[in-house]
């Protein structure tokens, strides 16, 4: 099989029909192999009963049981995981309508590289911004993509999991522990995903920063000045963030 999606819920029907809706052109396509992987952190809004009657389309499977936070639950969509690659679409999240074109060239990219395309990013209001993909060496400072634009090889993924010291920024430390392994970045053009911007919280942000520092300086290992630079930058990113969002 070519590709696993893996989806996190907590409470999220809404999101979870969403997510659902946006995979149908994928599922139309006809020359892709994908699978649905669901991971419900025990939701009882009615999630369940509509997984259940879905009756397995798209190769669905899912579970709905207490779990220790999202990266626990993306650890458990990975030991379901039966693709060459995975790609983590949580509720709401939803596939582009171009995805196909991109996904048909999973099938000819080595099993040793975290293929990485662009994303649009909604910030409400109708006001989006494409994310596009970076080059490979922009791990120094940040994931080179969106988390939601980052077709995962899952033979990496069975070696290094989520790592749950990293309250927010784990998908940063897991792609840099593989790159750090010798699975590089490969760019292709293309849309993969859109997902909303809103929910992102000052805390959140200060938190990413000080797992940002850890992961480059026990993971990278980069030297002080530049983790300092990254350090600087990534505030600025966040005070441009807030300002999107009209915050103070």
């Amino acid at each position: 099989m070519l590709l696993t999606i893996i989806t996190v819920a907590f409470r999220n029907l809404e999101g979870i029909v969403k997510t659902h809706a946006s995979l149908a052109h994928l599922a139309q396509a006809g020359d892709i192999s994908f699978e649905w992987i669901v991971v419900d952190g025990g939701s009882a809004d009615g999630t369940q009963e509509f997984l259940e009657n879905l009756n397995g389309e798209n190769r669905l499977r899912f579970i709905s049981e207490p779990d220790n936070g999202i990266y626990d639950a993306m650890n458990k969509g990975i030991a379901m995981a039966r693709g060459r690659f995975a790609l983590f679409l949580n509720s709401g999240d939803i596939l582009h309508a171009d995805a196909a074109h991109f996904i048909r060239q999973l099938k000819t990219q080595s099993d040793k590289v975290m293929v990485i395309g662009d994303a649009l990013l909604d910030f409400g209001a109708g006001y989006k911004i494409k994310r596009r993909a970076k080059p490979g060496w922009y791990i120094y400072h940040s994931l080179p993509a969106s988390h939601q634009a980052i077709f995962f090889p899952v033979s990496g993924l069975q070696a290094w999991r989520y790592d749950l010291q990293y309250k927010v920024s784990s998908d940063y430390a897991l792609a840099a522990r593989l790159y750090k392994s010798g699975y590089a970045f490969k760019k292709i053009s293309g849309l993969v995903s859109e997902f909303s911007m809103g929910g992102v919280s000052t805390t959140n942000n200060l938190q990413l920063c000080r797992d940002a520092k850890k992961v480059q300086r026990q993971i990278l290992h980069m030297p002080g000045f530049l983790v300092g630079l990254s350090e600087h930058l990534r505030m600025r990113t966040t005070g441009k963030t807030k300002t999107l969002y009209g915050k103070t």
